[in-house]
C-alpha cells in the first residue's frame, strides 16, 4: 500500500484524524497479508498530500508492526529538502526501529510550490538526487566517511577525526534503494543507477509494460559505471489504484470519486487548474472521469499542453499525453475482489514484481479503506500465493 495522506475539507481536526487513520490502515495491512507499505513526501500541497514527514509516520507504523516492510519513498533528495547525510542517518534509524525492514526511495520533488518552500533550484534536482543516492550508497561502506565532488564536499574540520555516519543500519551495507519514476527516461535512469523502480501506474497496464520494457532494455545495456552502490536492486513496483467492495458498482463509484479528487488536486498544483471539488454528493463520477479524460486528450491534441510554460511541474520539459490524462483514467482495480484479481493478473503479465495499492484517497471514507484492505487480504492476495516469492524479498546482487 502507498500513502499520500490526502484530505478533502482539510481542517486541523480532520488532518489530525487522517494521520491516525493512515497508521491504523498500515497496521491492518500487515494483519491482512500485505508485504509492504510506502509513504510519500510532499510539502505545502493542501488537499493532495499532508505527508510532509513520512519518516515520523513510518516510525509509528514500525513500532506497531513486526513483519511488513517499511517503504520510505519517495524521499525528496535535492539537498535543500533533505541533506544526503541526514537522509542516511534517518534511514539507518528507521531500519533499526523496524528491525531491518526499511526500503528507501528517491524523488526530485514535483512542483514549484514545494520547491519554493524549501528554496530548491529546479535545474539542480536531477544531479542532486543522483549525488544523494551515491552518498547513501557509500555512507556505511567504511568505518569513516567523507565526500568530495563537484556538488558536495563533506569532511571533518581541521584536525578532527573523520566523520562516522551514525547509527549503522541493520541491512548491510544499507536498505534497498529505489527511484520514483513517472516516464521512460526516469526508469532508464533507475536502471543505470542500479536501483529499483517505483512506477506511476495511473495510465494502466499498457503504460506499465512500456516502462518495464524500457527498464529491462536499459538494464541489459548498462555497464555498471553509473551504479550508486555496490548492491544492485532490480525490483519493479507499480502503482495500482483500488477500491474493492462486495458491491462492485459502489466500489467503482467510490474509487472514481477518490481518483477524481486525486487528479483534480495534482492538476491544481501542477497545471494551474481550479482547486479540487470537495463535494461527494450527487454526481456520476465514473462518467465525469471518462469525460474529463477525453476533454484533456482533445486539449492535448490541440497543443495546449505542449511546452514547459503550461505547467508548474518544472521537471517536465515536454508534457506527454499520459502526463496530462493518466490521473483521470479509471480503468483500475475498482470493483469486486474477482475484478481486482483480474487487474493484478494484467500487471503480473507485464512483469511487475510488486503492486502498490493506492487506497487512501482524499474522499474515500476510513471504513471503505479498511474494507478494501480486508477484501485484498482475504480474497485478492491469496490468489497470488504461488507467485509472491519475489514481492516481499527484494531482488539484488552483490558486486565485487
Amino acid at each position: 500500500m502507498i500513502f499520500e495522506a490526502q484530505l478533502a475539507d482539510p481542517t486541523i481536526e480532520r488532518e489530525h484524524r487522517l494521520i491516525h487513520d493512515c497508521i491504523d490502515q498500515a497496521v491492518y495491512a500487515e494483519e491482512m497479508g500485505f508485504d509492504r507499505i510506502w509513504a510519500v513526501e510532499h510539502h505545502a500541497l493542501r488537499w493532495y498530500s499532508h505527508m510532509s514527514a513520512p519518516e515520523v509516520f513510518l516510525s509509528a507504523v514500525a513500532t506497531r508492526t513486526s513483519r511488513i516492510r517499511i517503504g520510505h519513498a519517495a524521499v525528496c533528495m535535492p539537498f535543500n529538502y533533505n541533506y544526503p547525510t541526514r537522509v542516511a542517518e534517518r534511514a539507518a534509524m528507521l531500519d533499526i526501529i523496524s528491525n531491518g525492514r526499511l526500503d528507501l526511495g528517491a524523488a526530485r520533488g514535483a512542483t514549484l510550490q514545494e520547491m519554493s518552500l524549501c528554496n530548491v533550484d529546479p535545474e539542480r534536482t536531477r544531479d542532486e538526487v543522483g549525488e544523494a543516492l551515491r552518498v547513501i550508497g557509500s555512507a556505511w561502506q567504511a568505518d569513516t566517511f567523507e565526500w568530495h565532488s563537484d556538488l558536495l564536499t563533506i569532511s571533518a574540520p581541521g584536525t578532527n577525526p573523520p566523520h562516522t555516519i551514525l547509527p549503522r543500519p541493520v541491512q548491510s551495507p544499507h536498505p534497498p534503494l529505489y527511484l520514483a519514476c513517472s516516464n521512460i527516461a526516469s526508469v532508464e535512469l533507475a536502471a543505470a543507477y542500479g536501483v529499483g523502480v517505483l512506477a506511476l501506474g495511473f495510465a494502466g497496464p499498457a503504460s506499465v509494460r512500456e516502462q518495464r520494457e524500457a527498464y529491462d532494455a536499459a538494464r541489459a545495456e548498462r555497464s555498471g559505471d553509473g551504479f550508486v552502490s555496490t548492491v544492485v536492486n532490480d525490483h519493479f513496483s507499480a502503482l495500482c489504484p483500488t477500491i474493492v467492495l462486495d458491491d462492485g458498482r459502489e466500489a467503482r463509484e467510490v474509487g472514481a470519486r477518490g481518483q477524481r479528487f486525486f487528479g483534480e488536486s495534482i492538476s491544481h498544483w501542477g497545471f494551474g487548474a481550479d482547486p479540487p471539488n470537495e463535494s461527494t454528493e450527487g454526481e456520476d463520477n465514473i462518467a465525469f472521469m471518462r469525460s474529463k479524460k477525453l476533454d484533456l486528450e482533445g486539449r492535448y491534441e490541440r497543443g495546449e499542453f505542449d511546452h514547459r510554460g503550461t505547467t508548474s511541474f518544472p521537471l517536465v520539459r515536454a508534457v506527454s499525453k499520459s502526463n496530462v490524462t493518466s490521473q483521470f483514467n479509471i480503468d483500475h482495480a475498482y470493483g469486486t475482489a474477482e475484478e481486482a484479481v483480474e487487474y493484478v493478473r494484467e500487471l503480473e503479465a507485464v512483469g511487475v514484481d510488486e503492486v502498490m495499492c493506492l487506497i487512501q484517497m482524499g474522499t474515500v471514507p476510513q471504513e471503505v479503506c479498511l474494507e478494501t484492505i480486508r477484501q485484498w487480504g482475504e480474497r485478492v492476495i491469496p490468489a497470488f500465493a504461488g507467485s509472491r516469492g519475489g514481492i516481499s524479498a527484494v531482488t539484488g546482487d552483490e558486486r565485487a
